[in-house]
């Protein structure tokens, strides 16, 4: 084992371990698999637009957001549907989305990652694509069971909020130039950013696009076919049990010095894990092939292709006769507003030790079917 230990307002603490090496391994394994896979143009943008969607519902969900996946993905391809009385849920989902694009932009263009990209990245999460940068919260926050009201953690003062999160950069920026495995930056600067914890709303949802942002800059963005958001929502005690490495609460009585190895090793196993069904899913397209495209698919803009993204495992689509959905849902794209119903799956809401089913996407039978 190869001990990581400096001062911890700078550098977080953390063992390289038999299981990370590993793990990181995996993760480069798949990555070179991937990217030597022949993949028509057409499967690549059906792959990446499945992960978009998956991660903008996922991740947005893990916050308490109760759209479904299939009303997440019909959001997202029609810029005018509405769910009445979910009007936040909606804004949420496509903020993200928003968010996610952004972040893949900024990473093809090399941007340093800084506060104020940290600030506007946060802007973009909670308020959409024309708010200014968000300045770092002015007060306590605190974290509770949304149940019992219990407190689950007590964030750093606000006061501190403007060094932690410098120190934060600068640590990143000395680790990217140090060498240090882009996905062991990316799965420490995710923790970090959480425990610090220094806006009042949107702090997870931000975390979780800066590891995007640092894996796709990085050369860990696998094509945009990967959604980390998915595998957490479908494992949410995993996920907030890696997150607590301290039995304290208080971000001075041992979070802020924690060891985060047990997280490091979470992170990593779950992106090779993530990685490995990609290239799965990859290499199934590249022996399956992709038939070619019937006129009324390719008439299909932008966004209604987008949906397409839902629909990975299934040979054909169907499009009957609508029945009942949404109103206002828009017509952006017939073909998913006519072929979608619901079946139940449910996700372990571990904040509220409940479950939740959760809508996924199937197919009706109808008369006109689509290779696709």
């Amino acid at each position: 084992m190869i001990p990581m230990n400096s001062s911890p307002t700078l550098s977080p603490r953390f063992t390289l371990t038999p299981s990370i090496a590993r793990g990181l391994m995996q993760i480069e394994a798949a990555l070179a698999l991937v990217d030597h896979t022949p993949l028509s143009p057409a499967a690549e943008a059906e792959l990446r637009a499945r992960a978009r969607v998956h991660a903008a519902h996922f991740s947005t969900f893990i916050e308490g957001n109760r759209l479904t996946l299939e009303e997440a993905g019909a959001v997202i391809a029609d810029e005018r549907a509405e769910i009445s009385g979910r009007e936040r849920d909606v804004s949420e989902v496509r903020n993200y989305w928003n968010a996610l694009l952004r972040v893949e932009e900024w990473a093809r263009k090399k941007k340093p990652l800084t506060e104020e990209l940290i600030k506007r990245l946060h802007a973009l999460v909670e308020n959409g694509p024309r708010a200014r940068p968000t300045p770092y919260r002015d007060g306590q926050n605190a974290i509770k069971n949304s149940a019992t009201g219990a407190l689950i953690y007590l964030p750093p003062e606000a006061k501190d909020v403007p060094g932690l999160m410098a120190s934060l950069v600068q640590w990143a920026a000395e680790a990217e130039r140090s060498g240090l495995p882009v996905p062991i930056i990316a799965g420490l600067v995710h923790f970090k950013f959480v425990t610090i914890h220094p806006y009042y709303d949107g702090n997870g949802r931000t975390a979780r696009l800066l590891a995007t942002f640092i894996l796709h800059k990085g050369g860990f963005g696998l094509g945009g076919f990967f959604s980390l958001e998915e595998h957490y929502a479908r494992d949410l005690q995993g996920y907030y049990r890696a997150l607590t490495v301290h039995p304290h609460h208080n971000y001075y009585f041992g979070r802020s010095e924690a060891d985060l190895t047990p997280w490091l090793e979470y992170f990593i196993s779950t992106l090779a894990e993530v990685f490995e069904a990609v290239r799965q899913k990859a290499q199934k397209c590249a022996e399956n092939g992709t038939p070619i495209e019937p006129e009324d698919l390719r008439r299909l803009d932008h966004r209604a292709r987008v949906v397409l993204g839902l629909f990975a495992k299934t040979e054909t689509i169907t499009a009957p006769e609508p029945t009942v959905y949404r109103q206002n849902i828009g017509n952006t794209s017939a073909v998913y507003r006519q072929c979608l119903r619901e079946e139940r799956r449910t996700v372990s809401d571990y904040s509220e030790d409940i479950m939740i089913e959760e809508p996924a996407i199937a197919l009706l039978a109808s008369t006109t079917s689509y290779p696709i």
